[in-house]
C-alpha cells in the first residue's frame, strides 16, 4: 500500500481532513505524472468532501 493510500485510509477512519493532508492532496492532483489510480484516490477524497462523508479540520 502506498504511502498516498495510506493516508487516505487514515482520512476515511477518521472521517477528518487535515489542512496539511488538503494541501498535498492539492499538490498532487496538480502534477501532470499522477497516476489514475492515485487520481482515483484524491478523487475520492473530494466526492466525500463535497458530499460530507469527511470534514476539514485544523
Amino acid at each position: 500500500m502506498s504511502n498516498l493510500e495510506q493516508t487516505i485510509e487514515r482520512m476515511f477512519a477518521t472521517r477528518r481532513l487535515t489542512r496539511h493532508d488538503q494541501q498535498t492532496l492539492m499538490a498532487l492532483f496538480s502534477q501532470r505524472d499522477l497516476s489514475p489510480s492515485d487520481a482515483a484516490l484524491i478523487n475520492r477524497v473530494y466526492d466525500a468532501l463535497s458530499q460530507g462523508r469527511l470534514r476539514v479540520v485544523d
